[in-house]
């Protein structure tokens, strides 16, 4: 039992922690692009903390579209609904899940942290379940909802391929056969990748996507930390790509040194991946940026001795395995403590102009950065395959004062050209047409 001075303790230290920090002094907007300020860090004994408290949406209030465009309640009292995916029959599956207990290290620092930081998600219960969401008339709302798969282990990432559907848990990449309009699967899973890397799973999410020719699996793994401070032995495997045969099952590291990639799309003008990653935290509000990148088979990205490029991270005291002279710059940056975790490509859709031909990002929001970054849903232009312009806004208003309505995931363009988006701490999915 914890004893009243202890408790005296902890209660110090929170608030010293929600206190401290230092306050952005450069605009938010000279952190986008190819080529963002970046100036000296800022390091602290506590890091900034600056969360908004999630409170889900007051009756009748929804997020806010961009001009041309509405925003309607595709679903509605879901339980932390992370990602979506779209099956070939429209059919839309979302990942409703929370992280496996044991992802943070322990001490006093990251226990007081871990709470603060708490009162920014759902306090939803972990639902461990995959549901389908289907709008049978076409109305832009889903009439039918379903528990699709249950039991999983904090699901993310889902593919279908072939008579396959693929789906990646925090701890390992299965699959389950599936037929077209099926409405639950309740085959077992076959194991087709262990993915426990470490004692940890800090960052729990595992996203997935297929090659289009349908022969490969890329799969999306976050580090096991903010910058290698629980040894690098935690992080073998891990802030990387991993490319997946289907056929053979073999695996082998696509890309590295990403800290945490999240959400992965294919650009269709180039045929390359591209990926949006979360960069790391506690060097000050103006670093670092979040960025997307597109990504080099066997390509290096610098975490954690490098960010932005070869710019040095002092914190890190293990020799980096590469030259600088080998360390890849990101494409795009997306904002300092943005959390950029949804990515999709959008060509011609039902939204207005000048949403098309470019990417989409969902970004989750801050909560190392005073005044708050992201919270909202952006679209970057491209021209000849790669981006060409300021980010524009889709969907905003999920943040007002120190209340979090909601904050957004997983981003998807249906087949009928609207803009699925997932909002964990709303409990929704919501849909954006013109």
């Amino acid at each position: 039992m914890v004893n009243i001075r202890t408790s005296a303790m902890l209660l110090t230290a929170g608030v010293l922690l929600t206190a401290c920090g230092d306050q952005s002094q450069i605009p938010q907007e000279n952190f986008f692009g190819p080529d963002p300020q970046l100036p000296e860090p800022t390091t602290s004994l506590l890091p900034t903390l600056h969360v908004a408290e999630a409170v889900g949406w007051p009756e009748g209030r929804t997020p806010i579209a961009a001009a041309g465009a509405q925003v309607t309640l595709f679903a509605d009292s879901l339980q932390n609904p992370r990602w979506l995916y779209e099956l070939p029959n429209g059919d839309v599956l979302v990942a409703e899940a929370q992280g496996p207990e044991g992802g943070s290290p322990g001490g006093i620092k990251g226990w007081v942290t871990g709470l603060v930081k708490s009162r920014a998600i759902s306090d939803a219960p972990n639902a461990n379940r995959i549901s389908l969401l289907r709008d049978v008339d076409g109305d832009g709302i889903a009439e039918v909802r379903l528990p699709f798969l249950e039991g999983l282990s904090s699901p993310f990432g889902m593919a279908l391929v072939g008579d396959y559907l693929y789906v990646a848990n925090a701890d390992s990449l299965v699959r389950y056969p599936y037929e077209s309009g099926q409405d639950m699967i309740t085959a077992p899973p076959q194991l087709v990748q262990d993915l426990t890397l470490g004692t940890l799973n800090h960052h729990w999410t595992k996203n997935l996507i297929a090659h289009p020719d349908r022969r490969s699996l890329y799969v999306a793994i976050g580090s096991n930390s903010n910058v290698g401070e629980n040894g690098m032995d935690e992080e073998v495997g891990r802030a990387a790509i991993w490319e997946v045969d289907i056929e053979t099952g073999t695996s082998r590291i696509y890309a590295s040194g990403l800290r945490n990639p999240v959400g992965m799309a294919w650009n269709p003008v180039t045929g390359e991946l591209w990926t949006a990653v979360n960069e790391r935290d506690e060097l000050g509000s103006d670093l670092v940026p979040d960025y997307m990148t597109s990504v080099q088979e066997g390509g290096f990205y610098g975490w954690p001795w490098r960010y932005y490029g070869v710019h040095v991270d002092d914190r890190v005291d293990a020799p980096m395995p590469v030259a600088d002279s080998e360390v890849l710059t990101p494409d795009y940056a997306l904002g300092n403590h943005t959390a950029s975790l949804g990515l999709t490509w959008v060509g011609e859709s039902s939204l207005p102009a000048p949403f098309a031909n470019g990417m989409i990002v969902g970004q989750h929001g801050s909560w190392n950065r005073k005044p708050r970054s992201g919270y909202k849903v952006i679209f970057v232009p491209f021209e000849n395959g790669a981006p060409s312009g300021d980010p524009v806004d889709v969907l905003t208003g999920f943040v007002e004062d120190d209340k979090a309505y909601g904050r957004p995931v997983g981003v998807i363009i249906d087949q009928r050209g609207g803009l699925l988006v997932a909002d964990d701490v709303g409990g929704a999915v919501w849909r954006v047409g013109g």
